[in-house]
């Protein structure tokens, strides 16, 4: 017996691993080789290719297509009609899945809406892609990232507040209290 929601319009693969408590949505296709976390939402008009694994708690939005060699972490939250790639130097006529770059989006990452990610990078735990913003190279955690090409504007905390560092380089988030400490442009969290 099935422990997850596939709506009837779906098309779920044979083969493909689908956790428990997700909910998959109209128009949407997992392909046969994708891993599916617990509670996840994977919106209407989705694809989910082979080799894509997505973690727990993973929100995909709708028109996103997750393609091979794809892998976010739990907790990653997808916007709608963000955009991931998987070649280079893609053209119709010429054959490159053996150049398939892999991507990987780290623990609770945000990608926003029609952002758009080039492959082969690693996106930071935690780290706020800014909607249209278009990634082409690492993001490092809890980074803030806008613009085309995709800048670091700042950083963002776990519960995706603007954090303000004072001299010492400590920050607090104004949501959740917590506490973060940048040194050599990285942000950690204070345990």
């Amino acid at each position: 017996m099935k422990k997850y929601f596939a709506h009837e319009t779906a098309i779920l693969d044979e083969g493909c691993q689908i956790g428990e408590n997700t909910k998959i949505w109209h128009f949407t296709h997992i392909m046969s080789d994708a891993v599916i976390g617990q509670n996840c939402v994977v919106g209407q008009n989705v694809m989910i290719s082979n080799r894509v694994t997505l973690g727990n708690n993973v929100k995909v939005q709708n028109n996103v297509s997750v393609y091979e060699g794809v892998t976010c972490e739990d907790d990653v939250f997808l916007g709608p009609s963000m955009v991931f790639t998987n070649v280079i130097n893609p053209r119709a006529f010429i054959e490159r899945k053996q150049e398939f770059r892999p991507t990987l989006v780290r623990r609770g990452a945000t990608i926003g809406a029609n952002a758009t990610v080039v492959c082969g990078h690693t996106i930071g735990c935690y780290a706020m892609i800014g909607a249209g913003a278009v990634v082409t190279h690492d993001v490092p955690d809890y980074a803030l990232m806008t613009g085309v090409p995709a800048r670091q504007i700042g950083w963002v905390s776990e519960n995706g507040c603007r954090l303000a560092f004072d001299k010492n380089g400590v920050a607090v988030c104004p949501e959740s209290g917590q506490k973060f400490q940048l040194s050599d442009n990285h942000v950690k969290k204070v345990e």
